[in-house]
C-alpha cells in the first residue's frame, strides 16, 4: 500500500495528518509507504489535481470519496474538520486499499 500526503510549503497540517496516518496505520497493523509529495506552485497542484493542503491519497485515490468529483485545483487549504482528515476518513481508506490488494485483516 502507498499512501501519499500532498501539501504545499508552509502548511500547518501536513505533519499532523502524518501523524495521524501513522496512528492508523499502528492500529490497524497496516504496513505502508508513507511519503510526502510537495506540491510548489499552481501548475502542478492543476497537474497533480491538488484540491489543497493535505490531500492524502491511498494506491493514488483521495480518501475523501466526494473528491472524484471535484475540480478546484490550486494552492489553498483543505477544509477538514480539526485541519485534518479524520481518523475514520484515513481508516476506511486504509481498510478499502487492504481489501484491494487482497490482504485480510
Amino acid at each position: 500500500m502507498k499512501i501519499e500526503v500532498l501539501y504545499f510549503e508552509g502548511c500547518p497540517h501536513h505533519l499532523p495528518a502524518l501523524e495521524r496516518i501513522h496512528q492508523v496505520l499502528r492500529e490497524e497493523g497496516g504496513d505502508a509507504e508513507v511519503g510526502e509529495v510537495l506540491v510548489p506552485d499552481a501548475e502542478t497542484a492543476h497537474n497533480v489535481r491538488f484540491l489543497g493542503s493535505p490531500t492524502v491519497r491511498v494506491n493514488g485515490i483521495d480518501i475523501d470519496p466526494t473528491a472524484k468529483e471535484q475540480t478546484d485545483f490550486g494552492l489553498m487549504c483543505r477544509r477538514y474538520a480539526n485541519g485534518i482528515p479524520s481518523h475514520e476518513l484515513i481508516r476506511d481508506a486504509v481498510r478499502s486499499a487492504s481489501v484491494i490488494g487482497g490482504k485480510t485483516q
